[in-house]
């Protein structure tokens, strides 16, 4: 069963929570602060596997989650940190963050390992908060929480030439004439419903991957018969085979069918057309072709280059293998929708003012003021606030950060309600 597209719940570990605890020694009235740091969260990696060509281990698991870190203990144990987890993805996987459309990774090569979700940190045991003022501290962290978003996996195949037209056109014939691929063949549309593969090699030593995807229709781009199936998996090709009928068995206009494709092709994604593409008009052998062929002709003009060939017989093949075999040297990768440069783009992250300093206050209601930003929240979660010196570490916190200062400014009024996730409390100065 061939699977290209799945979503999935992706879930980091968080880490450990710090310990309270201080040394008891015998003959020792009040020992120090001895509360351990909790281990790290486990993260989640994806593997790009060559073995791998569908989806399908995927189709069922609704979510990947990785281990929790374990608690600190007394005597500054540190918790034992979680295993990160590994997961094998077949080559071409691409995995975009559901929520924000932004992909995290493009696999390309065999064995190219990405993090996809980091595990949270341990939190800091009480140890670590000891200071000359205050020796023995009751205040520890909890862990940070690992990572946790929706992903959509996807699979677009890579290969340098994709074969597009309508079904039963003689895609699967051709792939199958130039390569050792061996798709099922036959006279009804939508006999290739999964994509297929084939090594092209030319006589020159040259070679390229062809694939043979499901054939369009009209209305593809909107979902229509395999539509979009097939449409993600022609971003990947550098060049693009337009296969016609010209034999015309079945009364149709290939001048027709070839403006239904394009504007199918144009519709998904204007950059489809900026990739070069050659037309084959397939079925010379049969009787009436070579008219067919000059109309065609006539009405396409000199745009594209047309390759007259037969896939049943074999014939006019070497000179389009030539011709894409030019191309593919000639033309480099597309990028795919929304894929900008991934090292220099997408994991730069430029913080703005607000994420500067970890918050921003805003007020939802007359006597009601919200706090957000990463910082200041992942601080809240690692704090245990059910403990007197807990809540004045968050308090002591917020202040240094100059939220108090900030929410003096605007105007907070004694009595009204602050709101920072699900902690509230009422401001007085």
């Amino acid at each position: 069963m061939f699977v290209d597209r799945v979503k999935i719940r992706i879930i980091a570990g968080s880490g450990g929570n710090g310990m309270i605890a201080f040394h008891r020694e015998k003959f020792v009235d009040k020992g120090g602060p001895s509360g351990g740091d909790g281990g790290r969260g486990g993260s989640i990696y994806f593997v790009a596997d060559s073995g791998l060509n569908t989806l399908l281990d995927f189709k069922f698991i609704k979510k990947i989650v990785a281990g929790n870190g374990e608690n600190g203990g007394g005597k500054q144990a540190s918790g034992k940190s979680a295993e990160d987890l590994y997961v094998k993805v077949p080559v071409g996987t691409v995995v975009t963050n559901e929520a924000t459309k932004q992909i995290i990774a493009n696999f390309k090569q065999p064995g190219q390992t990405i993090l996809i979700a980091k595990g949270g940190r341990g939190g800091r045991g009480n140890a670590k908060f000891a200071t000359s003022v205050n020796q023995v501290p009751r205040v520890a962290e909890n862990g940070a929480p690992g990572e946790e978003f929706s992903a959509v996996i996807e699979l677009k195949l890579l290969a340098d030439v994709g074969l597009v037209g309508f079904p039963s056109v003689g895609k699967s014939s051709l792939i199958s004439a130039v390569s050792s691929a061996k798709p099922e063949i036959a006279s009804y549309p939508f006999t290739t419903i999964n994509p297929h593969l084939g090594m092209v090699r030319v006589n020159d030593g040259r070679s390229f991957v062809m694939a043979d995807l499901p054939g369009l229709i009209e209305g593809a781009h909107r979902g229509k018969g395999l539509g979009l199936q097939f449409l993600r998996h022609i971003e990947r090709c550098r060049v693009l085979v337009h296969v016609i009928d010209i034999s015309s068995e079945d009364g149709r206009d290939p001048v027709r069918d070839f403006e239904i494709i394009n504007d199918e092709l144009k519709s998904y994604n204007l950059r489809l057309l900026e990739r070069p593409m050659v037309i084959v008009c397939n079925k010379m052998d049969d009787p009436g072709s070579e008219l067919l062929l000059e109309y065609f002709k006539e009405k396409i003009g000199d745009k594209y280059k047309i390759f007259p060939i037969s896939a049943l017989e074999r014939s006019g093949l070497e000179p389009l293998l030539y011709e894409l075999a030019n191309l593919v040297d000639t033309t480099p990768e597309f990028p795919l929708i929304n894929e900008s440069d991934i090292d220099e783009k997408l994991f730069t992250y430029k913080a703005s003012k607000e994420d500067e300093k970890g918050y921003s206050i805003s007020r939802p209601g007359t006597h009601v003021w919200v706090i957000k930003g990463e910082r200041i929240e992942k601080i809240y979660r690692m704090t245990n606030i059910s403990t007197d010196e807990g809540l004045m570490y968050l308090t002591t916190t917020m202040r240094k950060m100059g939220i108090e200062d900030e929410l003096r400014n605007l105007g907070i009024q004694d009595g009204d309600t602050v709101k920072l996730l699900d902690f509230e409390f009422e401001y007085y100065d």
